[in-house]
């Protein structure tokens, strides 16, 4: 009887006789295929989990009563075994395309670059300083040869740094005039007395048109010396423009630039002065009737103009 003839007797004969053959010939193959496959798989795994320690008995077994973990051979590892093993049923067998045998691609080296992002700029910038400060405090606590020329290699490397972003900053504003500033306030010699000289008539021209409007309280006491000094200063100033003074004694004594002074009967608080701090300048618009504070303290002649025409010419933001 051949070897199917148990189970395949009540087949006809020809019928048993190719079962038989497939069962020799495609049945007991694939079978044993599949058992070196597990057995294989099995051996290549039983040192590794020998080896982590997770199966002690696997060592007893072994013929070793300590239970120590048996290290894995470098002729025999996990890797050896499945690559073994997806040798045999993907490429000797032929059996098809499956998940095991298509083994992931290693990622480019470009791809893991791409992966790293890069630090912020301001995290760059901190670490510099972080760096520039640590050598420095390094040299000066442990002052060696070694440890000073490092700082000053790294001090030299940020100069060269500054130096480069300061030559970049003179050649983009000299190529964009609008991120110009020195067009708005000159500080070359030549240009700077050119746009004084031009500030100074329009100021001019700017008071004698405000004098037609506003007027001037000017808050002194007898007894203050700084009086003394700002009364001629604003005498002069108001004889040049054609402002109008009306001088405030908070002691009740005279003043020798303004004469016809009056006492302080409440023009103080209503102008909106809080302090007694004197001499104090006020411009009193006789329009709206709004005061607005100019100063305290002694002023000169150009302080006072340049005030009274940022006060009320400008807007604020739009001369600085």
């Amino acid at each position: 009887m051949d070897s199917a003839g148990v189970t395949l007797s009540f087949l006809p004969r020809s019928s048993a006789a190719v079962a038989s053959y497939a069962a020799q010939w495609f049945v007991l193959p694939c079978l044993k295929g599949f058992a070196v496959r597990t057995l294989k798989t099995i051996v290549a795994t039983l040192p590794t989990l020998a080896f982590v320690g997770q199966i002690p008995a696997f060592a007893q077994d072994r013929g070793d009563p300590g239970g120590s973990p048996i290290q894995p051979s470098a002729a025999q590892t996990p890797a050896d075994g499945d690559a073994q093993g997806d040798e045999f049923y993907c490429r000797e067998r032929k059996l098809g395309t499956w998940f095991y045998c298509e083994r992931p691609k290693p990622a480019s080296p470009e791809k893991q670059a791409a992966a790293i992002p890069n630090p912020p700029a301001s995290a760059r910038l901190a670490a510099i300083s972080k760096q520039l400060d640590e050598l420095k405090a390094k040299a000066i606590l442990e002052p060696t040869e070694e440890n000073v020329t490092a700082y000053i290699r790294f001090q030299r490397e940020q100069l060269d740094r500054a130096s480069m972003f300061s030559d970049v900053w003179q050649r983009a504003v000299w190529q964009n005039p609008e991120i110009d500033y020195t067009l708005q306030r000159p500080v070359s010699t030549l240009a700077k007395a050119a746009w004084i000289d031009n500030r100074r008539e329009e100021q001019e021209a700017a008071l004698r048109r405000l004098s037609r409007r506003y007027g001037i309280f000017y808050f002194y006491a007898q007894r203050c010396a700084a009086c003394e000094i700002f009364g001629p200063i604003l005498k002069s100033l108001a004889d040049k423009s054609g402002f109008k003074v009306v001088a405030v004694s908070m002691d009740g004594g005279p003043n020798r630039a303004f004469p016809n002074y009056v006492v302080d009967s409440g023009q103080h608080a209503r102008m909106g002065l809080t302090s007694k701090a004197t001499p104090a300048l006020v411009l009193f618009d006789t329009v709206t009737k709004r005061p607005v504070p100019i100063g305290t303290g002694i002023l000169s002649a150009d302080e006072i103009t340049e005030r009274i025409f940022v006060l009320t010419n400008t807007k604020p933001g739009s001369d600085f």
